[in-house]
């Protein structure tokens, strides 16, 4: 079966704007008969806070959210991304961030797009690198843009540049593995907050080159503080248990989105994606 997604980091509490796109992906998902799976992307533990994978799935329970399977953690899958890096052509890569901002760009490419540094160096060269710093490895991707269609959006095209795979501390890229665990979990429909939506031609090419059919996207808009700025707990009552609680945050949800409905199941009797907001929504304080 074919399903749909909501992929949480365990970098702390979930606030409202995680569980409206959390509740858009189910009613995307649940609208179409497809299945609905959730993943803990908690590779990075550098930003993973303690007890926060629990009490995200609670949460999301809590609001009325079911999903099928088991819940897929990323941190217990690092041979699947091992064995699909081994089939990618790919290239040592020794830059620094800011060596890369510093370097020159091709014309017409985007800011921060990789420069190409380490891409044809020599054994010599690479092997010199490595006694020096530990290496990160990039794809060689064979296209300068790639084109998705969403469903929101319509078609977007964007630059794809040789972009990390694996980082010099070991640790596999969000770009690799939200691919690879995408094809493993059947996963057809992809819906998140459209600040990802630039990333998206780099997965679906990813996707291609390892043998797979892109998605069908669906990037929906964010969640503004009251200072215009994407919301953070900087913005105070934020999060489930500070607003209230279900019976208040499921309304303000459904209000935000021209939904009827106090519950997730009450709400998919009304839901037409083309009927959805295309601006932003500046959470009430």
């Amino acid at each position: 079966m074919t399903s749909g997604r909501y992929a949480p980091s365990p970098s702390g509490d979930l606030h409202v704007g995680n569980l409206r796109t959390a509740l858009l992906a189910w009613l995307f998902a649940r609208s179409t008969g497809r299945g609905f799976v959730m993943r803990v992307e908690d590779l990075d533990t550098g930003r993973t806070a303690d007890g926060a994978q629990d009490r995200q799935l609670a949460d999301l329970a809590a609001i009325g959210l079911d999903w099928d399977g088991a819940v897929v953690r990323q941190s217990e899958r690092t041979e699947l991304y091992a064995a699909a890096l081994e089939r990618l052509d790919t290239f040592e890569c020794f830059c620094t961030r800011r060596e890369i901002l510093a370097a020159p760009s091709a014309p017409h490419a985007p800011e921060g797009a990789y420069p190409g540094t380490c891409r044809n160096l020599t054994q010599a060269q690479r092997a010199q690198r490595r006694r020096e710093r530990p290496a990160a490895v990039r794809l060689r991707s064979g296209v300068d843009t790639f084109t998705v269609t969403d469903e929101l959006h319509g078609r977007y095209t964007a630059a794809v540049d040789d972009f990390v795979l694996r980082r010099g501390d070991g640790t596999y890229a969000y770009n690799l593995a939200v691919v690879v665990d995408d094809a493993a979990q059947g996963v057809d429909q992809v819906v998140r907050g459209d600040d990802l939506l630039a990333s998206a031609p780099r997965q679906a090419h990813l996707t291609e080159l390892l043998g797979g059919t892109a998605p069908g996207y669906a990037h929906v808009p964010m969640v503004l503080g009251p200072t215009g700025v994407r919301l953070a707990k900087r913005d105070g009552a934020v999060t489930l248990a500070e607003r209230g609680g279900p019976s208040v945050v499921l309304p303000e949800i459904a209000a935000s989105l021209g939904l009827a409905g106090s519950t997730p199941q009450q709400m998919l009797a009304g839901f037409d994606p083309r009927s959805l907001p295309l601006q932003p929504w500046t959470l009430p304080v």
